[in-house]
């Protein structure tokens, strides 16, 4: 199993910034991908930036690519996201996600972000 856990969210200002951090841990071996999901009240969850452990490859959603950035840090097994330029459309609950060729999907209990106007 793949224990995940979520930090770093919060309420900041329109325009602000705010860093999400996730750590996994437990069984982390075969990990092939990072992602940042998030899901607003009403809302389907929808993926918000994904990293490949394997060649650094990044993937973003057009509403984010300029303000959000993804990136990892090989020995902590932890992935963060760093979002700029907040908007009060990118408040949600942030999931993080961890993926396995074998094993299937872990996620994290979730991050509140709150952007104010």
């Amino acid at each position: 199993q793949v224990h995940v856990v979520e930090s770093g969210g919060g309420l900041v200002q329109a325009g602000g910034s705010l860093r999400l951090s996730c750590a996994a841990s437990g069984s982390i071996s075969g990990i092939r991908s990072m992602a940042w999901y998030r899901q607003a009240p009403g809302k389907n969850r929808e993926l918000v930036a994904r990293i490949n452990t394997n060649s650094g490859a990044t993937t973003y959603a057009d509403s984010v690519k300029g303000r959000f950035f993804i990136s990892r840090d090989y020995a902590k097994n932890t992935v963060y996201l760093q979002m700029n330029g907040l908007k009060p459309e990118d408040t949600a609950v942030y999931y993080c996600n961890v993926w396995k060729f074998v094993g299937g999907d872990y996620w994290g209990q979730g991050t509140q972000v709150t952007v104010s106007s």
